[in-house]
Order: structure tokens, then sequence, then C-alpha cells
């Protein structure tokens, strides 16, 4: 199955670069680009609606000319990449969730035409970066469009990051990135975060916890290395141990040198209930990099 790369555009700046990413990611895995827009609004455009004067919603005119623009654009600029647009009846967090089910990667912009200046990542972002049935793709900032120089750029980038802390969801975090950063030819980097010492005076406590630290990050890091080169000898792979106030914040410090930065859903010390641990939500929102999401494909 030629599972293929999906975007949500709704014609706002986030979406349109969050489909020059998506274009990109379909060149390096030689597959399709499908354009999705889902036309369930209460609003369209900013122009308010009466739903009982509606029926049953239909495709927008509007909508159809958006996507269509947007995909010769992109065929213009990527050269090879096929592209389908389609408009679907549905909210677009519930379209995007859909979509991924068949989906090799979903791609979302940070925030969308129905989103605040002031959230760093809209509320569709966020329901689709929890609960797809695919590897999402959170592209942020937006001020950082792909430059470029050739139809592919390989080779060129910040390395991939991947946050290590041994559990199940940071094994697959650490495949994932393996298999990214041997398609962008790039070095991969993992990184596991270790407690600061805080204000601990005692010399002996910060020795004990450096010790303690140091170990358990060598083996973590040495395991993951393991996995990531059983798949991709060739692969660059470095291992960073960091010490910081808590996991989030070491990730989203040490991502200032990425092209990205993937983790799982959640680590040791989340929650099973939750789709979205507080590591990852906090990546997606405050990275400086996009972030991928490591769901497996269902």
């Amino acid at each position: 199955m030629n599972r293929p790369v999906v975007v949500g555009v709704d014609g706002s700046p986030s979406s349109l670069v969050a489909a020059e990413h998506a274009a990109r990611a379909a060149v390096l895995r030689s597959r399709p680009l499908l354009l999705v827009h889902g036309y369930l609004h209460l609003s369209g455009y900013g122009v308010p609606l009466n739903p009982y004067d509606l029926g049953v919603p239909a495709p927008s005119e509007e909508a159809q000319q958006m996507l269509e623009r947007a995909a010769a654009e992109l065929t213009g600029r990527w050269p090879g990449l096929a592209v389908e647009v389609r408009q679907v009846l549905g909210g677009p967090g519930a379209t995007m969730i859909e979509e991924s089910r068949r989906a090799e990667l979903v791609v979302v912009g940070s925030r969308g035409l129905g989103g605040f200046v002031g959230l760093l990542l809209g509320s569709v972002g966020t329901q689709v970066a929890a609960h797809a049935h695919c590897p999402v793709l959170v592209v942020r900032p937006d001020e950082q469009p792909i430059p470029l120089d050739g139809p592919v750029l390989v080779g060129v980038d910040g390395p991939v990051l991947v946050g290590v802390d041994g559990s199940e969801s940071s094994r697959l975090a650490v495949g994932l990135g393996a298999d990214e950063a041997a398609l962008r030819d790039v070095p991969l980097v993992l990184v596991h975060v270790g407690p600061s010492d805080g204000d601990r005076a005692v010399p002996e406590e910060i020795e004990e916890s450096q010790a303690a630290y140091q170990a358990e990050a060598v083996r973590l890091l040495a395991d993951a290395s393991a996995v990531a080169r059983a798949e991709h000898p060739d692969l660059v792979v470095r291992e960073h141990p960091v010490r910081a106030a808590g996991a989030a914040q070491g990730l989203i410090q040490a991502s200032g040198t990425a092209s990205l930065l993937v983790v799982g859903t959640r680590g040791r010390a989340g929650f099973a209930g939750l789709l979205l641990g507080s590591v990852s939500q906090a990546a997606i929102q405050h990275a400086h990099c996009p972030v991928l999401v490591a769901h497996p494909v269902s």
C-alpha cells in the first residue's frame, strides 16, 4: 500500500508552510502527497454562516481553488511529486485523524485560520499530535519555511535529535529518528536529560548524583545507539547526555541546533491514560525546530 504523506491545508500561512514540509517529506519517501481540507465549519473564511440555512454541508469552490493553487505551486517546486487534493466533510482535527489511518505521515502547522495569535500550537495540531494513527510532524515556528536550493535538500540540515529515556515510546522515537536521519543524510543525536544538582550544598550528594546519572545515561544511550545502528549501519550517531531542570527543558534547549526533534508520546513517567505526555506537549509547543511525534503506523 503506497500510503501518502497527508497535510491539512486551510489557506493560512501556517498550513502552507506545513504543506512545503510535507512535500519535501513525500519526495524523500517517494510517496504521493495528499492536501486535505475539512469543510465542516460554522464560519467560512471570515463569513458567519447559519447552520440551519445550510442543510448538508458541501465542498466550497473557494476552498477547492485554494487547494488546487497550493498543489500547483508545490508540483512546480518539487519535480516528480504527485499531489492529490481532497475536501472532506468533517472538522479539521477529526478529518486529519481519520486520514492518518491510511497515511505514512501526517503534517500539521502550528496555527490555522481559526487559531488565536497567542497560542503556540492550535487545538487542531494538539488534537492530531495526540490521537493520530501514524507519525505526526508538527511544523513550527512558522517563520522558518524550507529554503529551496534544488528539489530536495539532503545532507545540509542540522542533525535529527531524539530524546531517550528507556521507555517503549522512546525506543519507537529512536527508530523513527534513525529512519529520518538516514533519509535526510544527517547525523542522529541521541539526548538523555538527567536532573540538575539544584541547590545541593553537600559535595558527597552531588558526587553520588553525578555518578548515578552518568551510569544511567551511558547505558540508555548505548542501548539506543545499538537500535539505530542495527537498522542503519552507516548512520552517524552521537550520544549527548545533558543536565537540566527537566526533560522538556533539556530537549527544547538542545533543539536549537537541530533540523528535527523526535519525541515519543509518553516517557517513563507518563500515565497510561494520557495519549501525549507532558514532555512531548512542551516540545511541540516550544521547540526551536519541527517536532516529529512517534506514533506507530496502525
